[in-house]
C-alpha cells in the first residue's frame, strides 16, 4: 500500500474525496510558548492494490517531539492511559472488489483527521508520524516558531 498525507487548517472526509482547508504549511508561528493551536489537520489517501482488498488494515497516528517522544493528543475519556491522555489515533478498514473493479486497478481510502487543542511545550520540531499495518509509512515534519511581536514605538 502507498500512502499519501498532508497537514492543514482543516480536513473533511465525504463521499470517498478529501475536502481540505489551509493545506501545505510545515510551521507554526506564536507569540508565546507553550502554546495552544486551535487545530491541526491530517489529510490520509491511502493507495489499496488490487491484491490487498478484501482484507483487514489497520492505520495509527501520532505525534513525536524532536527526541521522539510521543505526546498526548487529547484526554482520554475513560482513564485509558497512566497519565489519563490519549496519544495514537487510529482505526481500520476493509476494501471489497466491487463489480466494476478491474484486475490490476487499485481503491483509494479517503481518510481526515482533526485534533483541536493541541498543545506544544515549546518552540522545536515535532512530526505526525502514520502507521500501516505497524509499520510506519509517512511523517509529517513541522516546527514551532516562537517569534517576538514588535512593540510599540516609543514617540
Amino acid at each position: 500500500m502507498q500512502l499519501e498525507a498532508m497537514l492543514a487548517d482543516s480536513v473533511v472526509s465525504s463521499e470517498g474525496k478529501l475536502y481540505v482547508q489551509g493545506a501545505g504549511w510545515n510551521v507554526i508561528n506564536t507569540a508565546k510558548v507553550p502554546t495552544r493551536h486551535p487545530r491541526i489537520g491530517i489529510a490520509l489517501i491511502v493507495r489499496v492494490p488490487y491484491t490487498a482488498t478484501n482484507q483487514m488494515h489497520k492505520f495509527e497516528v501520532y505525534l513525536q517531539d524532536a527526541d521522539g517522544n510521543e505526546l498526548p493528543l487529547a484526554d482520554a475519556p475513560d482513564a485509558e492511559g497512566p497519565d489519563e491522555k490519549i496519544r495514537r489515533l487510529g482505526g481500520q478498514f476493509n476494501v471489497g472488489r466491487p463489480p466494476t473493479l478491474q484486475p490490476g486497478d487499485e481503491q483509494l481510502i479517503a481518510l481526515a483527521i482533526n485534533l483541536d487543542g493541541l498543545t506544544f511545550d515549546r518552540a522545536d520540531s515535532y512530526k505526525f508520524v502514520i502507521e500501516l499495518d505497524g509499520s510506519p509509512e509517512k511523517e509529517l515534519s513541522f516546527r514551532v516558531n516562537q517569534v517576538l511581536q514588535p512593540g510599540p514605538i516609543a514617540g
